[in-house]
């Protein structure tokens, strides 16, 4: 089946080659800012369980909160703005009881991201984009949660692929350009989310690029099934990524090696968006923005990265602070690696010629 072309992947790759690309902040932590009631989570929905907590939801109960948190990135000089869909899958919303306003979800957060960024860029003419954010959901493909019975897994691939087709869809059809499948602790999972696009794309005719953003669990490099950053590029890279990275996990100082590693053998864009620093005793961050963007400036000197943003934290004084700091910076090269055969266990494995 031929596919329609994505015109947003074009406009990216045109502005990736221009400069470096800023993506947003945090929302939990920017979110947490307008100190909601369990009555503004759950508006008038009547669902059966508590809804503090549930920031995917305000994109029907408090749609003003999520809008207003993008408008403050665009504002900051951000790219790309990412949904306020983390958790938006029936395998997390189940939590909540909301299973069954997983589509409604998705498509009215897509809908209100696409307008603000559509508002922008009417400004000035600067291409905005937005991001399908699918988070890895509570549940993991690799690993069994009882260590009594190491091959019990809590779900199977096709239920999860299921699930991030339901999400990706109607992504889509709110308007985003591309799906983000982020902060992958289990590399399986993220397969199984390359595949739910694949389905939808077949469903809908038309090319949805998918970007890919990795977290490490440990200062070793590795994510929670074991996967160092090579071994799940080489694990991934069939997929063909608009943007590979690593987001959250750690501040930039602790990233820093991997995200080197990374740029050298990856032939596609690099996007990192770390944490505000680490938490401190209270799960507070206090990384200042000129601080954290002082750190990534370092990736941009050493032409490591092609999109910066922030994760846990980061505010949109941290976006401007970035944003602000390598306008001048030209974006990486992308790596033109050999033409080997490459495959990954837990550690990537290179076939020699």
């Amino acid at each position: 089946m031929t596919l329609v072309p994505s015109t947003a992947r074009t406009a990216f790759l045109e502005q990736a080659a221009q400069r470096i690309l800023i993506t947003d902040g945090a929302f939990g932590t920017e979110i947490q800012n307008f100190k909601l009631s369990e009555a503004d989570y759950a508006g008038t929905l009547g669902l059966a369980k508590d809804q503090k907590g549930n920031n995917d939801i305000l994109a029907l109960t408090k749609p003003e909160v999520p809008e207003s948190i993008h408008r403050a990135y665009f504002e900051a000089g951000a790219d790309i703005a990412e949904t306020n869909t983390f958790s938006a899958n029936r395998i997390s919303q189940a939590d909540y009881a909301a299973e069954h306003l997983v589509r409604e979800i998705n498509v009215e957060s897509a809908r209100l991201a696409r307008r603000v960024a559509d508002e922008f860029t009417a400004k000035d003419g600067r291409p905005r984009f937005v991001a399908g954010a699918i988070g890895p959901t509570n549940k993991t493909l690799s690993l069994s949660p009882d260590v009594n019975d190491p091959g019990f897994r809590e779900i199977d691939w096709d239920h999860l692929v299921d699930v991030y087709a339901e999400q990706v869809h109607a992504l889509v059809e709110g308007g985003a350009d591309f799906i983000l499948i982020e902060t992958v602790f289990d590399t399986l999972n993220a397969k199984a989310g390359v595949m739910s696009v694949r389905k939808v794309e077949k469903d809908l005719a038309r090319e949805i690029p998918i970007m890919m953003s990795m977290t490490l669990t440990d200062l070793s490099g590795r994510n929670l099934s074991g996967h160092t950053v090579e071994a799940f590029w080489y694990a991934i890279r069939h997929a063909k990524p608009l943007t590979v990275g690593l987001n959250c996990s750690f501040g930039a100082t602790q990233l820093r090696p991997h995200v080197k590693a990374l740029s050298e053998i990856a032939d596609t864009l690099i996007m990192v968006y770390p944490n505000a620093g680490l938490p401190n005793e209270l799960g507070e961050y206090d990384e200042m923005p000129q601080t954290t963007a002082g750190l990534v400036k370092e990736w941009a000197d050493h032409g490591q990265v092609n999109v910066l943003g922030g994760c846990c934290g980061s505010t949109p004084a941290h976006i401007a602070a970035m944003a602000q700091a390598v306008k001048a910076l030209p974006p990486r090269k992308m790596a033109v690696p050999a033409t080997v055969t490459r495959l990954a266990g837990l550690e990537p494995f290179v076939m020699a010629a």
